[in-house]
């Protein structure tokens, strides 16, 4: 059964061209300088490349059909290119907005996300506090017709460019996880501040940043959904997040396994291709074999995900298996292209160091395994 339609495959040449016109011939500039310039944003906006799930009355598509999203995250994929955070904005944050905001904060913000004016991020990982959500301490202290933010976070996809920041934060410190509300901070605010751009291992040119929040007052107006349910929404957003990452995933190992077959056929050992050495050729089918069942699962996922029907456990398979593969099969293509593999300029470098972080963010591997165990009655 055919996952994409015609109207995905036409939208598949509007963001392939955008990728090699916008992003290709540039990329390996924006990691030397570790961020992508706020005019690519604004770019991709023009091309309806963001906030698919966006009402037309805000600017957007008002489509929910995540497919495309993933074809998105394909053609990404397929030019390499891990610096442009549209898959944070598009697939895990604006969606925040779109589902819990206000009328007035969703003419506010949203045409600004649609549009790359307005870029935004989500503030969740504190640096003693990871994938436990519970043991955030960042605070909000309600002071009547605002709230006085103090706090902490690291780690933030975007966190440079950011002009709208989702914090997840304590509005109430003696009721655990139900304690926890999302406050949108907005550039400008006096006591936020951002820290170091991150010099990460790989993907080099997303920003990723350190933010502090010192007595910041954040009007009211910008409690995003209901005080105290803020860890309620995140798990209700958290299978879209995890998915999203999924999708990188098999689309990396796809395009990994492209450049292996291409470079096995043309490499020479001991007069003749290392395609006709028994191992390549069985590494190489263990490598297909693999990819393809990712492929099956994910886009099973994807089916299931608009229906409605992707539960937290299942995302949680898709997240760990599929990042776990990416890993080991990024390990694989850099062994087949032997010292070749472990030169920068080779592509299978990149992806191998830009791979590694997909088995920790959104949630570790351990954390997603839990989670299954749980839902399994363990």
């Amino acid at each position: 059964m055919t996952l994409l339609e015609q109207e995905h495959e036409d939208f598949r040449a509007t963001a392939r061209a955008f990728m090699d016109r916008e992003v290709v011939p540039h990329h390996a500039e924006w990691e030397a300088a570790g961020i992508v310039p706020r005019e690519l944003w604004r770019k991709a906006g023009e091309a309806g490349l963001l906030c698919f799930d966006v009402p037309e009355e805000y600017g957007g598509l008002g489509t929910t059909d995540f497919r495309f999203n993933l074809v998105l995250s394909e053609e990404m994929s397929r030019a390499m290119a891990s610096g442009p955070g549209f898959p944070v904005h598009t697939d895990i944050i604006v969606p925040y907005i779109t589902t819990l905001g206000t009328e007035e904060q969703k003419r506010r913000w949203l045409p600004g996300c649609v549009s790359g004016e307005t870029i935004s991020a989500i503030a969740m990982t504190e640096p003693g506090a990871g994938s436990d959500l519970q043991g955030i301490r960042t605070s909000a202290i309600d002071k009547g017709d605002h709230w006085v933010l103090n706090g902490s976070k690291t780690f933030i996809s975007n966190g440079i460019n950011a002009d709208l920041v989702i914090v997840v934060c304590r509005t109430d410190p003696d009721a655990g996880h139900q304690g926890i509300s999302l406050l949108v901070v907005e550039r400008g605010m006096e006591g936020f501040e951002r820290g170091r751009n991150l010099d990460k291992v790989g993907m080099k040119a997303q920003d990723t940043a350190e933010l502090s929040f010192d007595d910041v007052v954040v009007p009211k107006e910008n409690l995003l959904g209901e005080e105290g349910q803020g860890f309620v929404y995140l798990m209700q957003n958290l299978p879209q997040e995890r998915l999203s990452i999924a999708m990188i995933a098999v689309t990396a190992c796809e395009r990994l396994l492209e450049l292996s077959l291409a470079y096995v056929k043309e490499r020479q050992a001991f007069g003749r291709p290392i395609s006709k050495f028994q191992h390549t050729r069985f590494t190489l089918a263990e490598m297909a074999t693999e990819v393809h069942v990712a492929r099956v699962f994910l886009d099973d996922c994807v089916r299931r995900h608009n229906e409605g029907t992707l539960d937290t456990s299942l995302a949680s398979m898709a997240k760990w298996w599929t990042t776990e593969l990416q890993t080991k099969i990024a390990d694989v293509a850099v062994q087949l292209h032997g010292g070749y593999g472990y030169m920068m300029e080779y592509p299978v470098a990149k992806a191998f160091l830009d791979s590694r972080v997909q088995t920790i963010y959104g949630g570790t591997t351990e954390i997603q395994k839990e989670i299954i165990g749980r839902s399994l009655g363990l």
